[in-house]
């Protein structure tokens, strides 16, 4: 899409591809742009069935380029909160409009807002040299990307303050400890692990793949029974799809389902 983020499509696995590397994939506006356009060009493409964000260099991303901070405290507050929702926010918000599958690979470091997206992002899997952190208090600051509603609800409150308050590094063996990531892999093995899981996901029946991430994400700070109820709304969903018959008839036939783009 630009030099300083890509987009590519293969076996039904996209890939985002922040190209920042001199300045550790901080996020510009114009990134920032290309970067929701780019998903939305995956959520609407029926070839994409799994999207996978990863950065180049040392960094998955660094959140913000520190350099403007100084520029945006001479705003005024309405409009530093009006450049927040029509800047990073809408990643998150993007991203939660999503039913495919989002994978962050952690190549690096990630730290700030480039943490809190990958917060956003359904699974996490990390190399082994990356470094994540919540630098907020750091830099008098407080998380703008949903890092103080996401990390609390992947490794619980407590240990999401202490992140948040002291700023301390957590490698990628302590992420996987606490379920701030997902796996960890060696360095050289990040991209062709995370690309086997993808393509695993990508060839399973993709309207149950996408119904089961709506459920579960609806079903989250619900009571069972309005969890119950909406499991019942969505599986007539995937009861009645041509995904479900040609999993019957390959069931039936004794071969792999062959899924179609739709």
């Amino acid at each position: 899409m630009s030099e300083l983020l890509g987009l590519a499509i293969d076996r039904g696995v996209a890939t985002i591809t922040l190209n920042r590397p001199e300045k550790l994939n901080a996020f510009t506006d114009d990134m920032l742009d290309r970067w929701v356009d780019a998903l939305e060009a995956c959520r609407i493409d029926p070839a994409v069935r799994v999207i996978v964000i990863t950065g180049t260099g040392r960094a998955f991303t660094t959140g913000g380029d520190v350099e403007s901070f100084g520029a945006s405290a001479a705003l005024s507050p309405a409009r530093i909160k009006e450049r927040l929702i029509q800047g990073i926010q809408r990643l998150p918000r993007k991203m939660a409009e999503i039913d495919k599958p989002i994978i962050a690979a952690l190549n690096g470091f990630a730290t700030g807002g480039g943490l809190d997206i990958a917060l956003a992002c359904d699974i996490r899997f990390a190399a082994h040299s990356a470094r994540l952190a919540e630098t907020y208090a750091r830099m008098g600051l407080i998380p703008g990307g949903g890092g103080a509603f996401l990390l609390p609800r992947i490794v619980g409150m407590a240990k999401a303050l202490e992140m948040l308050w002291s700023c301390d590094w957590v490698d990628a063996a302590e992420a996987e400890r606490i379920g701030l990531v997902n796996r960890v892999f060696a360095d050289d093995e990040l991209m062709e692990r995370t690309y086997a899981f993808a393509r695993q996901v990508a060839d399973a029946a993709p309207i149950s793949v996408q119904l089961i991430k709506r459920v579960a994400r609806l079903s989250q700070g619900q009571d069972l029974d309005t969890a119950l109820d909406i499991a019942a709304s969505n599986l007539p969903i995937a009861r009645t799809s041509e995904d479900h018959l040609e999993a019957v008839r390959a069931f039936k036939e004794k071969r792999k389902p062959q899924f179609q783009c739709r």
